[in-house]
């Protein structure tokens, strides 16, 4: 659903896929994005998901942080928007989407297609 691309520090060219909300970003072992750069605190951002608004990035605790170089405490995020914890920098995207198999479906269908041939087949030799 998000990609969140760690493009410096201790953790540059890795890629955090978010599926699940809240994602909390921070230094702590349980934090779902750990980064342990400089000036990167505890649990320092948490990142939601709000309908219909879209993705949220709050600040949590006293860790300064920005989005797009102007601070802030609560901001809405847009595709490709660069967020700055401590040292780290971190680049919001939205992750590439999984195109499902539909093979079960077409089979289905394509069973269904030659059961209605093979009874119009059977209905016209019992008609004649």
């Amino acid at each position: 659903m998000v990609q969140l691309r760690v493009l410096n520090g201790s953790r540059a060219g890795t890629a955090h896929h978010a599926r699940r909300f809240p994602c909390i970003i921070g230094r702590a072992e349980v934090d779902d994005l750990r980064l342990v750069d400089m000036g990167v605190w505890e649990n320092h951002l948490q990142l939601d998901l709000v309908v219909p608004d879209g993705f949220r990035l709050r600040r949590l605790g006293h860790g300064r942080a920005s989005v797009n170089g102007a601070e802030f405490d609560d901001h809405l995020l847009r595709n490709g928007d660069l967020i700055e914890l401590g040292a780290a920098k971190v680049q919001f995207w939205l992750a590439e989407v999984q195109q499902t198999s539909n093979r079960v479906r077409e089979a289905l269908i394509l069973l269904g297609l030659v059961a209605l041939v093979i009874s119009e087949v059977i209905l016209i030799g019992w008609l004649l």
